[in-house]
């Protein structure tokens, strides 16, 4: 990676789209990033939800956290959309971290089903998800290349 090649940090509940080579990171902790690029166009975009155990006994709450996520992905590839239309040959690769023994392992298997539906109707080949438990993922994602690491 070139010394002059910018980095963005994305935080939780957060995303960065970016045409032009740019580096963005993330820390994963009890999270999930979404990770769309182009295969043509050096255009890309990285989505960080957090996963949150939703109180059972309170369906607006779930309903209402479900709805955010959906909002924050349809407003993160908007975005891809408007600051690069030519953009067709769409990847999308999802990370995950959960903490061993993680209470919000269901509300993140209900996220990644939405968001996986969602990236098949915005036309993004999507690779298998990659999920791991345990200490957090620190992720580097640089969409002009296709590259991802996730250590």
């Amino acid at each position: 990676m070139a010394a002059s090649t910018r980095e963005i940090l994305v935080g939780p509940d957060q995303f960065e789209v970016i045409t032009e080579d740019v580096v963005l990171r993330a820390r994963l902790d009890s999270a999930i990033a979404v990770c769309v690029f182009d295969t043509v166009d050096e255009a890309g975009a990285l989505l960080h939800l957090r996963c949150v155990a939703r109180q059972g006994a309170n369906p607006d709450a779930t309903d209402t956290t479900l709805a955010t996520e959906l909002l924050l992905l349809d407003r993160c590839l908007e975005t891809l959309r408007t600051a690069a239309p030519q953009a067709r040959a769409l990847k999308a690769r999802i990370v995950v971290h959960l903490p061993a023994h993680s209470t919000a392992r269901q509300a993140c298997d209900t996220t990644l089903t939405l968001v996986g539906h969602f990236m098949q109707d915005f036309g993004a080949e999507l690779a298998p998800v990659d999920l791991q438990c345990g200490e957090p993922r620190e992720l580097v994602f640089r969409p002009c290349m296709g590259s991802l690491q996730v250590r």
